[in-house]
């Protein structure tokens, strides 16, 4: 099987490394630093079972690739209009697109979502061209449950989780499907197959559309963060906003923000995806976490008082640091 990870960061890395060693033929589309690190060291990965190096082609331009019969997309948003430009090459009429991302997806509401179904998401995809970019029809949802960092271009350090959900955006059980979440469990992940990866995106989006932004503000790890008595309160009620929102999508969720405070507090104290991104100087993806929750509330008619202000705060801090796009009359 052809494997090319467009997004050779943390979580790309590490599905990089172990899809390698489970015998795939692994390419990777990369720039800079980690394009030269990958070309003449390789992809490296620290986790607990020690250290492995792998070779893989990479290259800048996905047309020296070719046509693969797997592209993980695992790029932080903000990048993904412009991978949508240049994964042609790498796209023939059978190969799957497997999205390893955070937030919600440009094809979240494709066949899905009720009276709001096939609605495109003018805060992901303003202008279409993800879309067209990447045809549906290649697309395949992924979850990752999983916390990687970078410790320098192409080195990867796995910290904990091994979870991979994969869905249809249909929900249809396909074989196309199965076969790569058999792919995924050969490689040693502990993959499955959802029925409803909508679902499976909202209820992880839950947990991280709050924790990540106040992080990126304060600098805090979770640990902190849902120790403030006030924090934590604030936390639960943007919460609940987006739980209602779900709920008239058709993916409820079954639990209070404190169950979900208690998951998050088996996890330690740790650093969110992204906090590392404002430590590295990044721009941050707030569109996909944060604005994509607040219009789907337009779109369901349920209010986000609090889901706005935490939007509003946070682009202003991100903005401050350069880390988010100049307010233009596009904010709403």
């Amino acid at each position: 099987m052809k494997v090319c990870i467009y997004g050779v960061g943390a979580i790309g890395g590490w599905l990089g490394v172990h899809l390698a060693q489970a015998g795939c033929t692994v390419s990777a589309v990369a720039r800079g630093s980690t394009l030269q690190v990958l070309q003449t060291t390789g992809l490296t990965l620290h986790e607990a079972g020690g250290l492995h190096t792998v070779q893989v082609q990479a290259s800048s331009q996905p047309s020296e690739l070719g046509v693969q019969d797997v592209v993980i997309i695992a790029v932080k948003a903000p990048a993904l209009a412009d991978v949508a430009e240049q994964i042609g090459p790498l796209l023939g009429p059978q190969t799957l697109v497997f999205t390893a991302m955070n937030g919600v997806p440009w094809w979240f509401l494709q066949g899905f979502g009720g009276r709001v179904a096939d609605t495109r998401l003018q805060t992901i995809d303003p202008l279409g061209g993800i879309a067209q970019g990447i045809p549906a029809a290649h697309v395949l949802g992924g979850v990752v449950h999983s916390s990687c960092s970078v410790d320098a271009p192409g080195v990867i350090r796995h910290h904990f989780g091994n979870g991979l959900i994969v869905g249809e955006p249909s929900g249809q059980a396909t074989v196309r499907a199965q076969g790569w979440v058999d792919k995924l469990v050969r490689a040693g992940f502990n993959a499955s197959l959802s029925a409803q990866i909508q679902k499976d995106i909202w209820y992880k989006l839950w947990g991280n559309m709050t924790v990540n932004p106040i992080s990126g503000m304060t600098g805090a790890t979770t640990d902190k963060i849902l120790n403030d008595d006030l924090v934590r309160g604030f936390i639960s009620t943007v919460m609940l906003e987006a739980k209602a929102i779900g709920e008239q999508l058709g993916i409820p969720i079954d639990q209070q923000p404190d169950d979900r405070h208690a998951i998050t507090r088996k996890l330690g104290a740790f650093k969110t995806s992204m906090l590392q991104d404002v430590e590295a100087g990044k721009t941050i993806e707030l569109d996909a976490l944060v604005s994509a929750v607040r219009e789907l509330g337009q779109l369901t008619h349920v209010a986000t008082p609090f889901t706005d202000a935490l939007l509003g705060l946070s682009r202003l801090h991100a903005r401050g640091l350069g880390l988010y796009p100049a307010q233009s009359t596009d904010d709403v």
